[in-house]
């Protein structure tokens, strides 16, 4: 038997529910509010989380019961993973996916849920509730953050 962790070992179709529910690195960045353009498709991502996002812990308030208040939550399975084009680089089901290894801030490797925190790679204090934000004023806090977090060099994450 391997010692190799099962994200080594699987591909996603062949993970257990938890382990699939343990990629989420909890950096709350699929959390955050995204605008598409009608005509181009380009989606961009903005600081405006959803309502149901804690801005500190950066979980769902009420990840259980969510659907009940954002109905247009999205339940990330493996066919969004393989469709959706927003994923942020450092996404661990988008690593996966792609034969990648996780990044040594992700939980799972760290042993410590903080270090996604610690890294800079999450949302924590950098978001807005959309409760505090009216809908038309969403592009006003349009943010290139969410796609570039971790882009500095091997080295330096270390």
């Amino acid at each position: 038997m391997s010692d190799a962790p099962f994200w080594k070992t699987k591909s996603l179709a062949q993970m257990s529910n938890s382990e699939w529910e343990s990629l989420c690195d909890g950096c709350g960045l699929c959390c955050l509010n995204k605008l598409e353009d009608w005509d181009t498709g380009e989606v961009v991502f903005t600081s405006v989380s959803c309502q149901l996002l804690d801005g500190d812990s950066c979980a769902c308030s009420d990840y259980a019961d969510r659907f009940a208040t954002v109905p247009d939550c999205i339940q990330l399975n493996l066919k969004l993973v393989n469709e959706i084009g927003w994923l942020p680089p450092t996404c661990a089901y988008a690593l996966v996916r792609d034969g990648h290894d996780l990044y040594w801030w992700h939980h799972l490797v760290s042993g410590d849920p903080e270090t996604v925190h610690i890294a800079g790679i999450s949302a924590r204090g950098r978001v807005v509730n959309e409760k505090d934000v009216d809908v038309d004023d969403f592009e006003n806090y349009v943010v290139d953050w969410p796609l570039t977090v971790g882009e500095q060099p091997e080295a330096q994450q270390r």
